[in-house]
């Protein structure tokens, strides 16, 4: 009964360790004190060399048996581990088949041993081996029920860790293949920037020198510089933002005004697919402290976006209204809507809602990341809404002033 009560105890403080090795090494001493064994070691399968690996060991075996690995042929732990069931061999000098894993240490001798697997969902990672039972007494079927409750944490304990070391090496490279990615696209930015202006430049210039029959030809020119330049500057502002380079001057502007420029600059665009645009912000109070710049992108990138993705005839309005400390915005259309399972990553860099193969619209998946650096630039928040095939909502709030730009920053950050 006491020692039931003490394994009960150990095992509630066990699954409490958060450190791998420190409990590895209370299990290592628990089994020898339990079990009234010389000494314990808990051993690890390595399926690359197909052999056991030492995990804990008492600490005066701790240098002899650094770096030593037990082969699964002819040792009591390889075969506790193959069988996947507890190896009791009283006298182990009697059987030449087997030794004990502790036998690698020097000056040490095994006389009797007890091994249990370390089973997690019915597959064994490892062997928990206890040696030479004080007053040579042999195991009972209770040190067995004592190994088998401590191996049980232990194997969960080894699982866990794996996996936690999995995570912490994929979200390395992960990071490794961002800051790639961000050096490539930030070269890649800065190096097309000098030839895309001189081609914009020149043909501007031809397109004066040439006969009308020429335009044409010169204005898809043009009109391809230009988009080009545009994914350019999309993809280094998502750079900017995400490196901590960009910065917005902030003064005070009305937001009434940037939906009215926002709105005329896309009216031919909206015309041409015959859609109707409008405006409602007929407001003089729509005041905020912000880079008109920056917010105008924003918007540019919702109302382009909501533009490409209604059918001809529908609608796109775009609306602002005073909040208390916020001027809110929304570009809403009657266009083909969002699908549910895309709606989350709408904002991230180079999403397509479509595929590569079956998309119409053209892009590369930036204007609403974009939008969404310009907006959180402002401590400001974006969302959206949408149903497919009944059309969606893109809104985002701006603190009106520093002060509610910073009381924003911490709710929307919590």
């Amino acid at each position: 009964m006491i020692r039931l009560e003490r394994l009960l105890e150990i095992t509630r403080n066990l699954s409490t360790a958060l450190d791998l090795d420190p409990f590895l090494k209370s299990v290592v001493a628990e089994t020898c004190g339990l079990t009234e064994s010389e000494a314990a070691c808990i051993l690890k399968y390595d399926g690359t060399s197909d052999e056991l690996e030492f995990l804990a060991v008492p600490w005066h075996y701790r240098d002899a048996l650094q770096g030593k690995r037990i082969p699964l042929d002819g040792s009591a732990a390889g075969r506790a581990f193959r069988e996947a069931k507890p190896l009791h061999i009283p006298d182990l000098r009697a059987d030449s088949t087997c030794f004990s894993a502790l036998d690698f240490a020097s000056a040490f001798e095994t006389r009797s041993l007890l091994a249990v697997p370390l089973m997690l969902k019915g597959k064994p990672l490892g062997v928990l081996e206890a040696v030479n039972k004080i007053g040579a007494a042999h195991y009972t079927e209770d040190d067995i029920t004592i190994l088998e409750t401590l191996a049980a944490p232990s194997a969960l304990a080894i699982h866990n860790a794996e996996l936690q070391r999995r995570i912490e090496a994929g979200d390395s490279e992960i990071a490794s293949l961002d800051r790639l990615k961000s050096d490539f696209i930030a070269i890649t930015s800065h190096e097309l920037r000098t030839p895309l202006g001189l081609i914009l430049g020149h043909a501007t210039f031809l397109r004066e020198l040439l006969g009308e029959e020429y335009h044409e030809q010169v204005d898809v020119i043009i009109k391809n510089a230009s988009r080009l330049k545009e994914i350019i500057e999309n993809l280094a502002s998502v750079d900017n933002f995400q490196s901590g380079a960009a910065r917005i001057r902030q003064r005070a502007v009305s937001m009434s005004r940037i939906i009215e420029d926002v709105v005329a600059s896309f009216s031919d665009m909206a015309a041409q697919r015959n859609i109707t645009l409008k405006a409602n912000a007929h407001r003089d109070d729509l005041l905020v402290e912000a880079d008109s710049g920056k917010v105008a992108i924003a918007l540019s990138n919702l109302v382009k976006n909501a533009i490409l993705f209604t059918d001809e005839g529908g609608h796109v309005f775009v609306e602002g209204e005073l909040l208390p400390g916020y001027v809110k915005v929304s570009v809403i259309d009657d266009g083909i809507g969002i699908p549910a399972k895309d709606l989350p990553h709408i904002f991230d860099r180079f999403f397509q809602v479509e595929t590569h193969l079956t998309r119409r619209h053209g892009g590369m998946g930036l204007g609403l990341s974009v939008a969404k650096a310009m907006i959180e630039l402002h401590s400001g928040r974006i969302w959206a809404e949408s149903m497919e095939g009944k059309g969606s909502s893109f809104s985002f709030l701006l603190p009106v002033n520093l002060v509610q730009a910073e009381a924003g920053s911490r709710v929307f950050s919590a």
